[in-house]
């Protein structure tokens, strides 16, 4: 297994990672999670890194640099996968590497109707930081009401 950063040609399977990850929220929400314009955007912002094994992406995570706070998004494991602790090995490197660029926190947002999330955030130091509202635009895609948390972990007590 090999972890590393996404390369430009990567892009369309990412897509394809995210939204097959992300499919779980058809319950709550219309169309994919992203699309390829979307993460050609973040890819001129930051860093995807990505975990491969035999030629597939397996699991990846997004981090942006933001001075001394990273925010770090669409972490993303194969739905066959899961469970594997790809999750966690993804996080720790992403961590790892705001660390080594002076960041002193980490910030993620997450859906609050996925409740799953924020459990497994919090095993990874991550604390509730506090709730945004869902803009309108975003918010139509959704099939119920819904706001984001704000999660964030300090990274010089870790």
């Amino acid at each position: 297994m090999e972890l590393r950063f996404a390369k430009v040609f990567d892009l369309p399977s990412i897509v394809q990672l995210i939204n097959e990850a992300f499919s779980v929220e058809a319950a709550f929400k219309v169309g994919d999670r992203i699309d390829i314009e979307e993460v050609k955007g973040l890819f001129d912002k930051g860093y995807f890194l990505v975990l491969e094994e035999d030629g597939i992406l397996q699991a990846n995570v997004y981090l942006e640099l933001r001075v001394e706070r990273a925010y770090l998004g669409l972490l993303s494991i194969r739905q066959d996968r899961q469970g594997s602790g790809f999750g966690a090995r993804l996080m720790a490197a992403a961590e790892k590497l705001a660390r080594e660029s002076n960041c002193r926190f980490i910030d993620l947002r997450i859906v609050n109707l996925r409740k799953e999330l924020s459990l497994f955030y919090e095993k990874l130091g991550y604390r509730v930081v506090g709730e945004e509202q869902i803009d309108a635009e975003i918010q139509a895609k959704f099939t119920q009401s819904a706001h984001f948390i704000n999660m964030s972990k300090d990274l010089a007590h870790n």
